[in-house]
């Protein structure tokens, strides 16, 4: 009697096709290559404490649409800056919140106010060398707009955004609070402008509201000055000299507190 042969040993898929070379359809696809770091980005990373997982995410956050040769904006800051914006808000909200537990609503709707402003962004930004790593067109590039306000302070928000999508809400917190630790405990400017100061000045000594009136006008038409003079009865006027009439307001305003000896407003904390 002839044996029957035994069948022979069916082999996997997986392992056919790792010997043939070709992926089989069980297998996870390959990783995506990871984009190398732009030079001078790992300089920034130090600069800032913290170290990116998904070095794209640093590239977009620092790429200005001028940049792109597609135009598409989506492959530019302009996102991650809408993003950082609002995280930015909510962390100077809540070291406000702790830092000055005796603070009105109003005081530190002001303080957050002063630190999230363009300006403040801009000055963090140049605080961590940020314009010699942003990305940009020619054109842009040879405009000055690595040192540009408006650029910076987009940028620095990006950032924020960038780190706040790569390592969570405690590395974005982290970050804000190593750059604006020290400007939210001593402010570069009063909370209160010189006019708003005046007025609440004038209305706790039972004075009227003070009154301005333009008493000149200098200059070219695209460049005037203003002169404007603030009165309060009893008292005598304070002149201010400005490029605007709410400028010149202001400086008039200032220059009156000044010469009756009340100082900026900086807050109770």
């Amino acid at each position: 009697m002839r044996r029957k042969k035994k069948p022979a040993p069916t082999v996997p898929a997986a392992a056919v096709n790792a010997k043939s070379g070709a992926p089989s359809a069980s297998s996870p696809a390959p990783a995506a290559p990871r984009k190398r770091r732009r030079k001078g980005t790992g300089a920034l990373e130090d600069r800032i404490a913290y170290r990116f997982k998904d070095a794209d995410l640093l590239d977009c956050a620092l790429t200005h649409i001028s940049a792109l040769s597609s135009g598409n904006r989506a492959g530019s800051y302009q996102r991650l800056e809408f993003l950082g914006d609002h995280v930015l808000g909510l962390v100077v909200s809540d070291m406000l919140f702790r830092t000055y537990p005796k603070a009105n609503e109003g005081e530190l709707s002001r303080r957050l106010a002063d630190l999230v402003r363009k300006e403040t962004c801009a000055e963090m930004a140049r605080e961590i060398d940020l314009g010699v790593v942003i990305r940009l067109g020619s054109s842009e590039a040879g405009s000055g707009a690595r040192t540009r306000d408006a650029i910076l302070a987009d940028v620095c928000e990006s950032l924020i955004g960038a780190v706040f999508l790569d390592g969570g809400y405690p590395a974005a917190a982290a970050l804000v609070e190593k750059l604006w630790d020290q400007r939210m405990r001593t402010p570069a400017r009063p909370l209160r402008d010189p006019k708003t100061t005046l007025q609440e000045w004038a209305q706790g000594r039972g004075l009227p509201t003070p009154t301005y009136r333009e008493i000149g006008r200098s200059g070219p038409h695209h460049s005037p000055q203003f002169r404007i003079a603030v009165e309060l009865p009893k008292l005598a006027p304070a002149e201010g000299i400005g490029p605007s009439k709410r400028a010149a307001e202001q400086a008039a305003a200032q220059a009156l507190l000044q010469r009756e000896g009340v100082a900026p407003d900086r807050g109770n904390g």
